[in-house]
């Protein structure tokens, strides 16, 4: 099992990239234990960043990521994304930039390959025409995001990724265990890594064969997942727990505005952090919603003393 955070994107006052905070956010995550991070996503409000900003931040990123992991002997894997154009031509063009900085695999967004939603031959015709024009030796990847809409892959699709032997990583949306075992199935023995993004689902889907967790959560209390990681198999009773937990605290992803409840709760973790977003405005994250946050970071600071993670 491998678990990965969503880079959300720092800005300083003036609205440029604070590439130093998200630096630090590079060093909090390899410290708290996760195994990577999927930069330049939809947590990374990829859509409301030029493109120069997607490929310095993924350069960043990517780089800061290889320094820790030689340094601390241990893998530290960077997945990244970086096309947001409906026109196949720029989408290569914004890929390619990405791609230049350094990544352990590229990750095509659903919805860019197929933008009206228009069937199963459109999103494989347009994923033919980007295979033969990226660099063959890339590892690839697929993300389901929700914006625009989420497009949810087939099994014609992911049997279409697997025959290309080009395929490493999925970020799973589909937010169901049936589903997610069905695409194990076809996924087995072909080295593409399906990742879980759903909290409640994920400790199922893991003991079904699901290769692990990129989320949204791991913006807040990483270190849970990493222990459930650890010790899903090995003390399952306690995993129960943990899951349920992180299971009812995911629930924040949808009432309260992300991701300025990230960079909030990195002010708390210690990374001083601008709430500032481009795809919403600061003052929706109110004093209840920080309120929120606080409980939370309350409540998961007091399991992490109890599993003796702090």
């Amino acid at each position: 099992m491998e678990v990965f955070t969503t880079m959300i994107t720092p800005f300083r006052k003036d609205g440029g990239v604070d590439r130093d905070a998200a630096l630090r956010y590079v060093d909090w995550c390899f410290e708290n234990g996760l195994d990577g991070i999927f930069a330049v996503c939809q947590s990374s409000e990829i859509f409301f960043l030029s493109l120069r900003e997607r490929e310095e931040l993924n350069r960043a990123v990517y780089g800061r990521a290889k320094e820790l992991s030689q340094k601390g002997g241990r893998p530290f894997t960077v997945v990244s994304s970086g096309h947001v154009s409906e026109d196949p031509d720029e989408q290569l063009e914004e890929l390619l930039a990405v791609a230049e900085g350094g990544t352990d695999a590229l990750i095509l967004i659903t919805n860019r390959l197929d933008p009206k939603n228009e069937g199963d031959a459109v999103f494989l015709r347009n994923a033919e025409r980007l295979l033969k024009k990226l660099p063959s030796g890339l590892p690839l990847g697929l993300y389901e995001c929700p914006y625009p809409y989420k497009r949810l892959v087939t099994p014609e699709i992911l049997s279409w990724c697997v025959g290309t032997g080009r395929f490493r990583y999925m970020k799973d949306t589909c937010c169901d265990a049936q589903t997610i075992a069905e695409r194990m199935k076809l996924l087995k023995g072909s080295g593409f890594r399906l990742l879980n993004a759903n909290c409640q689902t994920l400790l199922e889907t893991v003991r079904r064969g699901a290769d692990g967790y990129c989320g949204i959560m791991c913006n807040f209390h990483p270190r849970l997942y990493a222990w459930l990681r650890d010790h899903y198999r090995t003390d399952p009773e306690r995993a129960d727990l943990v899951g349920a937990a992180i299971g009812t605290l995911g629930f924040i992803e949808g009432g309260l505005p992300y991701p300025l409840t990230a960079k909030y709760h990195m002010t708390l973790s210690g990374i001083p952090t601008e709430l500032t977003a481009r795809s919403r405005p600061g003052e929706v994250l109110t004093a209840y919603g920080k309120g929120c946050v606080e409980k939370m970071k309350l409540l998961t600071d007091g399991m992490e003393r109890e599993l003796g993670l702090r």
